[in-house]
């Protein structure tokens, strides 16, 4: 069965719920947001996040919200629920929303394979009727969902539009990611035995065969300047990097570059230190150009790692007004979850303290560490995360995962 637009929606499916009564099956009359999410994907949480004010604002229209963790990545069903134990203990205590919990795949290939639903975070409305009404992203769901219950969207021609191109967009995605699988899953083998020959013969393949590929790109940049420390190879690759991020003027490709300049989670003394800066002053140049202080873009993603630029070049004011804009973002008129902005407050008052101080940012890196999922301490030696504001400098920023996060 392929799942689209108007087919029964599937049963759900799962071991436990963890928050709220068990759904033995959608009730007719009633609308529903199904959402599959992992805690180890930070867009993807923040989606969960947002999943309570979903709820709050459409529960006296007859809309019930599920939450589905079915993407642990653990080593046993145990080590998966302890894992979403603690991230519901701490990042979302007490939800007025039901999660569910299922520690194997069944459940993944009943309602997102079958809809060809690559990416992370995944919502699928359910009418009133127990039809399924919409497949997407759940950044869609404030538009979405008064159209479902008013009853306008289902025989639109926005609704067909929209699930047409999903299922276009998702089949690529679904192409490309099998011709990766086999090249990601050699390159970990070649990490967990520290083999870094074949680990960068996998990511060069991996290249050749999607240059677009940011991860891809980033691995490539962390496996020969960090790990192999071979800078003979590793900066003309960095430089590439640098280059293509500003030619595409990318907010997301800009950070990523400067994380592997900067970021607090590596150690840059091997670096040739000119070229290092001066490779940081442009990318954070095209970074506030792209996004200036006087404009109204929100400047609590890429804003602290600027400001790690310019407080390790020792421009400490600069670092610190930059800090200050990004604390001013988080009431600016983007709506962040309550509990994602004060996880972000918490992190830009701690950074701007420790600029304030004259202290290096490396000094909170043990403190950041604790800030994000504990199942990136340790998967892997070397697969460490470490939180700045919300962008992830990650050390091994490729995944053993069958799906996308598409967020970006």
């Amino acid at each position: 069965m392929a799942l689209q637009m108007e087919p029964q929606a599937p049963p759900i499916k799962v071991e436990t719920w963890p928050g709220g009564e068990p759904l033995a099956r959608f009730q007719p009359g009633k609308v529903y947001v199904v959402e599959f999410w992992p805690t180890w994907c930070g867009p993807c949480t923040a989606a969960a996040l947002q999943l309570g004010q979903v709820q709050e604002k459409f529960k006296d229209a007859g809309v019930e919200v599920i939450g589905v963790a079915a993407d642990e990545n653990a080593s046993s069903p145990v080590e998966a629920r302890a894992k979403l134990g603690a991230w519901l203990a701490e990042r979302c205590p007490g939800p007025n929303y039901r999660i569910a919990f299922h520690p194997t795949g069944e459940i993944n290939k009943l309602w997102r394979e079958h809809s060809s639903s690559i990416g992370i975070p995944t919502s699928f409305v359910i009418d009133r009727d127990g039809h399924i009404a919409f497949i997407g992203h759940p950044r869609h769901l404030d538009e979405v969902l008064p159209k479902v219950l008013n009853g306008s969207w289902h025989a639109s021609d926005e609704a067909k539009t929209a699930d047409t191109a999903r299922i276009a967009r998702s089949g690529a995605l679904a192409c490309e990611q099998a011709l990766k699988e086999p090249i990601i899953d050699r390159f970990w083998a070649a990490i967990k035995a520290e083999d870094w020959t074949m680990a960068l013969s996998a990511i060069e393949e991996g290249i050749a065969l999607v240059p677009d590929d940011i991860n891809f790109r980033l691995a490539h940049v962390h496996l020969l300047i960090h790990t192999m420390h071979d800078m003979q190879k590793g900066m003309p690759v960095m430089r590439q990097l640098v280059r293509d991020a500003i030619d595409r003027n990318s907010e997301n490709w800009m950070l990523a570059a400067l994380g592997q300049l900067f970021g607090p989670a590596h150690d840059h003394s091997h670096l040739p230190s000119a070229e290092r800066f001066a490779m940081g002053k442009k990318l954070s140049e095209h970074i506030l150009a792209l996004n200036p202080p006087q404009g109204d873009g929100p400047k609590f993603r890429s804003y602290p790692a600027v400001a790690r630029y310019y407080y390790d070049s020792g421009n400490k004011d600069r670092a610190i007004e930059l800090l200050r804009l990004a604390l001013q973002s988080l009431d600016g008129p983007e709506l962040i979850p309550d509990a994602l902005k004060q996880h972000l407050l918490t992190d830009l008052l701690q950074a701007l303290a420790s600029y304030k101080a004259g202290k290096a940012v490396a000094a909170l890196s043990s403190q950041l560490r604790k800030t994000f999922s504990p199942r990136h301490q340790g998967a892997i030696g070397r697969r460490k995360y470490i939180k700045r504001g919300v962008n992830l400098n990650v050390y091994w920023p490729i995944r053993r995962f069958p799906w996308r996060d598409r967020s970006k």
